[in-house]
């Protein structure tokens, strides 16, 4: 039953923004990795960005949400040169490494986490909302949470559009953009620092677990549509922001559902539809046979 009431009420709308800008920016930046195959990468990092949350939590007592941020990105960073480090100097596969490295870094703030529960050290502290980093919990979003979102989500996509021709053919010819004078080293850490920094805002959105699927499941999706790159950007971040409204406004109507959890099954769903559906989709490439049979 559509409830009109609610797309104005105030906490719907504050939650819905903030879900939007991240959606938005996410599925832009996941269009990148996923096309530069390097879309688990972003899972790694969302899990390991959660011990560095519950460092900064521990180093200054508060859950100030800059700080938050700046403690993920912090472990983030490590655990994506680790990758970079083993990956370089060892025969270990990418795949063996990020399995790794996820479950190690995941496990440590799980660690940390049980730490300082019931700790007389952090007695002082509220503890109460860490939780919320690992299964995300977008309903307690405040404005200070959607400014910071607006913030970074602005940065990334004004990244993508000052760096968007040397990101293009650095996605698609890596060689080339070499010969060509394009820094490949710079535009890598550009496009990791705004996946870093867009994870560490979007675990309260929807936690460690669910984060990368923000970056990956809407590029899957866009890729079913067309294989234009602007394009593919473009509707994996309307997909997003769609998902997005309508996952909070669905959680914001039906008392229980979890916000998070709820923008990622319609995205899915999405994403699904468009798998068999779409013009480069599974039915369109079983009637291409049929006809060329």
């Amino acid at each position: 039953m559509f409830k009109i009431d609610v797309l104005t009420s105030y906490s719907f709308l504050v939650v819905a923004i903030g879900t939007l800008l991240l959606a938005i920016s996410s599925a832009a930046l996941g269009t990148i990795t996923v096309l530069k195959g390097q879309s688990l990468i972003g899972d790694a990092i969302g899990h390991s960005a959660f011990p560095g949350l519950v460092l900064a939590f521990m180093v200054f007592s508060s859950r100030n949400p800059v700080i938050l941020l700046f403690g993920a990105i912090f472990s983030g960073s490590i655990a994506f040169i680790l990758i970079q480090v083993i990956n370089k100097n060892s025969k270990i596969g990418l795949d063996t490494i990020l399995a790794i490295v996820l479950s190690s870094f995941f496990g440590l703030g799980m660690a940390l986490k049980s730490h300082i529960q019931g700790n007389p050290n952090y007695r002082g502290a509220s503890q109460s909302g860490l939780s919320n980093y690992i299964f995300g919990q977008a309903a307690y979003m405040m404005e200070t949470d959607v400014k910071i979102i607006l913030v970074i989500s602005i940065a990334v996509l004004l990244l993508i559009t000052l760096f968007y021709k040397e990101i293009k053919v650095f996605i698609f010819d890596e060689v080339y953009a070499k010969t060509i004078g394009i820094n490949e080293k710079f535009i890598y850490a550009v496009i990791m620092i705004s996946a870093m920094s867009l994870i560490g805002t979007g675990l309260k959105i929807v936690g460690a677990i669910l984060i990368s699927s923000l970056l990956i499941v809407p590029a899957i999706a866009a890729l079913q549509w067309s294989n234009d790159f602007f394009r593919v950007m473009a509707i994996a971040s309307s997909l997003g922001g769609f998902s997005a409204v309508l996952g909070t406004y669905i959680s914001t109507v039906y008392d229980g559902m979890s916000t998070g959890a709820t923008i990622i099954v319609i995205m899915t769903s999405l994403a699904f539809l468009s798998l068999l559906f779409g013009p480069r989709g599974l039915i369109a490439k079983y009637k291409r046979r049929r006809t060329y049979k």
